[in-house]
């Protein structure tokens, strides 16, 4: 957990992004180390853990993180959470809760809202179209013989 806290505050004094650092272990040893790089890379997908798990999955040449966990220096929004669960890692510790970071200006609270409201009341209008050809693509999927489940 060190680490992942140096990695926040060396990103902060670099400009990088926010207060955020995150690591991957496995077997006691580190293979995945990330930073939020939201300002560096112009990307507002470069949160910490994403970078971490990005960067373990490299490391490991693998979608996922078994036997691995993953230590970051803030509770998760939801999409490092998301990407997270996707990842699979054997656990996850974090030092600050998400109440401490909204206390500096990062608040995921409206995101959180906004997941628990029916799509036509969230804020960013969101539609459906074009199920029946996106559904090909899923068909192809299921027959698919030769393909890696995840």
């Amino acid at each position: 957990m060190s680490v992942a806290i140096e990695l926040a505050k060396a990103g902060v004094e670099q400009g990088l992004g926010g207060p955020f650092g995150a690591v991957v272990v496995k077997d006691g040893v580190i293979i995945g180390r990330g930073q939020n790089r939201v300002l560096a890379d112009a990307d507002p997908t470069a949160h910490a853990e994403v970078v971490a798990i990005r960067d373990a999955c490299a490391h490991l040449g693998s979608f996922q993180l078994d036997g691995c966990t993953l230590y970051t220096s803030c509770e998760p929004c939801p999409m490092c959470l998301g990407a997270i669960y996707w990842a699979r890692p054997a656990r996850m510790v974090y030092a600050c809760t998400r109440h401490d970071a909204s206390a500096v200006g990062f608040d995921d609270g409206m995101i959180y809202e906004e997941l628990n409201r029916p799509m036509e009341e969230r804020r960013i209008p969101t539609q459906q179209c074009m199920r029946n050809e996106s559904l090909e693509a899923m068909e192809l999927w299921a027959r698919k013989t030769d393909k890696t489940e995840y």
